[in-house]
């Protein structure tokens, strides 16, 4: 006996449904209303297995008005294969905001899907991503996937994809690779083995990796902070070798690619063009200026394959409203103590006697080394005392070339390569080489070590005013992050502060460096996140990949980064979507007699905010800020006596507008212009190939199949209100918060949901953010699932009345002759066809679905004469009240005509289920149009009969004297 994916059948003492995995001797099976969990296979051969017919209620189990919606949303909310046009959906552990939807449906108009997500910070490119390969594995059309990130960002990728999409992925790292390769078969690579995987770019990259993992390589590949991989034609950096891999990877026509970074263009238009190239070899000729009527074929071309928005764009998106926090700006400054400033002199004379007293490579080896001495002492006593024990990074070098790319990555923050990885090291001032008088420069930098330790404490203003902000901030309940430039500062502010008496009694510091591995520091924060009250002091390797809007609301830089793009990602892991506070506070804190802090401020990191209030966006700073920078110590380094700080910004410039000639000036002037080209891309890009109606109509038809957010809401109030718990709403709408006690709820049922803390009480949030101690509920939760797979099946089994009653009759003015509504279950069957392969020879590749879905439908008058309604009218239904009693003999006597007259209903419910299988189709295809690109076809096959699963009939209210 044959059994057809979708079928009803019996086993083992009750009914299953037949997946799309079985064959004639293995059918896998989920139970009637189960969850995905209670799969389980039965070998035909040995054991009995029957199709079955799914029961009619029983007309002496009769419910209230409730219960044909809690059992609706039931249904719906437990589908896992769901029947709308989107089949990822019912597996998503979040409901994605409308403008989440855009990049998907770009995604599913293009075969290859090749596509640059260029959302600004904290809008949710992950989550963007991540929806086009669930919707890709739940289709069928790819079975493996590669995320490729620098290795920080690797273990946030491994959460997102397992807590919000259900997707388990192995971490390839250069610590779990020999790992994940030991026990192999003979031949097979670990990508082979492994479906889903996580990827380091800079292990992959080598040549050695990268072999193998283009020959093995998944069907879909999504790059993280893909700007790491354009490459400008210069020279063989690890970004080169970052764009051959991944050039190697669309070499391959039908493997599918999604890039995703924040900042598209770094200021290098060869490297931007080189990335538009991974998404199609002919951008590369692409105008350089894309605006005017005739460029608009080059534009639409590029924009189905390139969506950049900022937070204005999509802070109201189809009547949906998408909360950020208000970001609150302050500068605060410190002086340096007189002692402070009596070393800053002893190490620029220092300074400049080593620079001007050599030349060629050694001079540039002597002036990198003693610009991080520089730095290091700006930014704390004891980074500077590190720096001046450490034997300089540039002193291997034997080329003037090898020691200035060494020490601007040290020294600059302004690399073409913008990962924070390693960047917190103290780089090391002693350059003296064997043969130099090494023996008295070596004294003259251990006699300013021992000074700089004695100025650690008391004699460090910047630290004293650093501690005063912090402990506003949290008097004013922020919980604050520290970001340092160096490891040592981090740690020697993290133990300042914990002994300060200035910081409240109970508060909780914890420092991460770069030195804890990045699995570390993701426990080390996860851990201070259990204090009510906390402190985290970090380097720049947070700058980047862990998000912490949960847990943090604030940033103080105590250091200023060179880079304003670093600014922007530290204050991006607070400021960004699910931040639970609706304000957050960033402090920027410089030395006010500094000279250097001064410019670094108002010609890049003011220049650079200024841009962002006026695009709502970052515009990267140009690669001619490092000359500035350089400009700005060799002035100070090179003239014999020293400038005062009035002098140096006269210089360099002191007002708003910097002089055209001068060194900010022109780089002011670049920026500028990158800002403006930023904006006209912008304005192209925003996306305007998908149309607002278009993102409304899937919108609509997933929250039809499976329900929204707000239909979650309603049934967990209402499920647990059957079930007798006590819910107290605070707040109104979908971002109310409800508190509820199971005090009363039956203990088994009790003991069966996944309630947190002591199992009776709990408080939760339907829409993100949720403040801390509150719980997300999802049409995934747990929580919910359990409610809705609990209350289906208590609903179909006869033992128990627990469940939510499959009939009832109702006396109501909603109707004005009797009306009937179905509550109807339907499934299909749905088998893709994929041929592939030369003409005459092609290949066809069959793929089986299973899909669900559940329809409300109506009639008025009798079975046998049935004046149906339309979907809107039916779905109304749902809404009425009881407005008059009915006796339960006049009940019983009213559904058994309905249940009596079924067989004539069948007809229309068949021909509404093959009408329905008609809808899935065109809504399959209507989304993933591409596939009419190349040979793809589906059908979709109702398995009949339908179940009805709920008859309720609604009666009028007699009128005075009359009889309904």
């Amino acid at each position: 006996m044959t059994f057809a994916v979708g079928s009803l059948v019996r086993a083992r003492g009750r009914e299953w449904v037949v997946l799309p995995q079985s064959d004639s001797d293995l059918l896998m099976l989920r139970p009637l209303g189960g969850s995905e969990e209670e799969v389980t296979g039965i070998y035909v051969p040995l054991e009995s297995v029957e199709h079955a017919r799914f029961e009619l209620p029983d007309p002496a189990r009769l419910g209230d008005f409730r219960s044909c919606r809690l059992l609706r949303d039931a249904l719906r909310l437990g589908f896992r294969s769901s029947a709308g046009p989107f089949r990822s959906f019912a597996h998503l552990a979040i409901e994605p905001r409308p403008y989440q939807l855009v990049p998907l449906l770009m995604a599913l108009k293009l075969d290859p899907i090749r596509i640059l997500i260029a959302d600004d910070v904290g809008i949710g490119k992950t989550v963007e991503a991540a929806l086009i390969a669930r919707e890709l594995l739940d289709r069928g059309e790819v079975t493996r996937l590669a995320v490729l990130c620098p290795p920080q960002l690797a273990e946030q990728w491994q959460r997102e994809l397992r807590g919000k999409f259900n997707i388990d992925a192995e971490l390839v790292l250069p610590g779990t690779a020999t790992r994940l390769e030991r026990g192999l078969p003979l031949g097979e690579s670990l990508f082979e083995h492994h479906p889903f995987v996580i990827v380091s770019l800079d292990f992959i990259k080598s040549d050695r990796r990268r072999d193998e993992f283009l020959r093995t390589c998944p069907q879909l590949v999504i790059v993280d902070e893909a700007h790491t991989c354009a490459w400008s034609g210069e020279g063989r950096s690890h970004r080169h070798q970052r764009h051959q891999l991944v050039s190697g990877l669309t070499a391959d026509p039908n493997r599918h690619i999604i890039l995703v970074t924040a900042t598209p263009h770094s200021g290098k238009e060869d490297a931007f063009r080189s990335l538009l190239t991974l998404l199609n070899p002919d951008f590369s000729a692409l105008p350089a200026d894309l605006t005017g009527p005739a460029n608009e074929v080059h534009r639409r071309r590029l924009a189905a394959q390139f969506v950049q928005r900022r937070r204005a764009d999509i802070r109201h998106f189809l009547h949906a409203d998408t909360p950020f926090p208000e970001r609150e700006e302050k500068e605060q400054t410190y002086r340096l103590t007189d002692d402070y400033r009596k070393l800053f002199d002893r190490v620029l004379e220092y300074a400049r006697e080593v620079v001007t007293e050599s030349n060629g490579h050694r001079q540039r080896v002597q002036w990198w080394s003693v610009l991080a001495l520089l730095r290091a002492l700006a930014s704390s006593p004891a980074a500077a005392a590190a720096t001046l024990r450490t034997r300089a990074a540039t002193l291997d070098t034997e080329t003037t070339e090898e020691a200035d790319a060494i020490g601007r990555r040290a020294v600059l923050d302004l690399t073409d390569d913008e990962s924070a990885e390693g960047i917190d090291l103290a780089s090391g001032s002693d350059a003296e080489a064997e043969g130099d008088d090494k023996a008295r420069h070596r004294r003259r930098l251990q006699e300013m070590a021992r000074t700089a330790d004695s100025l650690q404490g008391e004699l460090d203003a910047k630290l004293a005013g650093a501690i005063g902000i912090v402990s506003s901030l949290l008097k004013d309940g922020h919980q604050p992050i520290v970001f340092c430039r160096f490891i040592q500062t981090a740690e020697y502010v993290a133990a300042a502060l914990r002994s300060s008496s200035r910081i409240p009694r109970g508060t909780e510091v914890a420092c991460v460096t770069g030195e804890l591995a990045p699995a570390e520091r993701e426990d080390r924060v996860s851990a201070l996140a259990k204090f009510p009250e906390r402190i985290l002091v970090a380097t720049d390797c947070l700058s980047e990949g862990i998000n912490l809007q949960d847990d943090f609301n604030a940033i103080l830089h105590y250091d200023l980064s060179w880079n304003p793009t670093r600014h922007e990602q530290r204050e991006g892991r607070v400021d960004r979507y699910g931040q639970p506070s609706e304000k957050i506070r960033v402090v920027t804190y410089y030395g006010e007699d500094t000279g250097v802090d001064r410019i670094i401020l108002r010609v890049l990191l003011r220049k650079h905010k200024t841009i962002r209030s006026s695009l709502g966006i970052s515009v990267p700073v140009p690669a001619r800020a490092e000359e500035l920078v350089e400009a700005i110590f060799e002035d100070v380094l090179l003239h014999k006596r020293p400038k005062d700080n009035r002098q140096m910004l006269l210089e360099f410039g002191s007002g708003e507008t910097e002089p055209a000639d001068s060194p900010a000036g022109k780089v002011q002037a670049e920026w500028q212009n990158a800002a403006d080209r930023e904006a006209r891309s912008r304005t192209m890009f925003a996306q305007e190939t998908i149309k607002f109606s278009e993102v409304a109509q899937e919108v609509d038809a997933v929250r039809t199949a499976i329900g929204s957010g707000v239909d979650v809401a309603s049934f967990c109030r209402a499920a647990l209100r059957h079930y007798k718990a006590s819910i107290s709403d605070v707040g109104s709408g979908i971002r109310a918060r409800i508190e509820v006690s199971l005090q009363d709820v039956p203990r088994s049922l009790r003991d069966s949901l996944p309630i947190p803390g002591n199992g009776t009480n709990l408080t939760a949030r339907f829409e993100l953010p949720v403040q801390p101690g509150e719980i997300y509920l999802h049409r995934t939760h747990s929580l919910v699932e359990a409610l809705a797979t609990g209350l289906l099946d208590s609903s179909l089994d006869s033992t128990t009345d627990r469940g939510a009653a499959r009939c009832g009759v109702v006396r109501t003015k909603a109707v004005d002759r009797r009306t009937t509504l179905l509550l109807v279950r339907l499934r299909y069957h749905i088998e893709t066809e994929i041929r592939s392969g030369p003409r005459g020879k092609e290949v066809a590749e069959r793929r089986q679905l299973l899909a669900e879905d559940s329809q409300v439908l109506a009639f008025a008058g009798s079975p046998q004469s049935a004046e149906w309604l339309n979907r809107e009218q039916a779905e109304a239904l749902l809404e009425a009240v009881p407005d008059a009693n009915i006796a339960p003999e006049l009940q019983r006597d009213a559904l058994q005509r309905i249940l009596d007259g079924v067989p004539a209903l069948m007809p229309h419910l068949e021909s509404a289920a093959r009408s329905r299988a008609a809808e899935l189709l065109e809504a399959h295809q209507r989304v993933r149009s591409a596939a009419r690109l190349r040979g793809v076809s589906q059908r979709v096959e109702p398995q009949l009969p339908p179940d009805i699963l709920g008859i309720y009939v609604f009666l009028p209210v007699p009128t005075s004297g009359g009889q309904a």
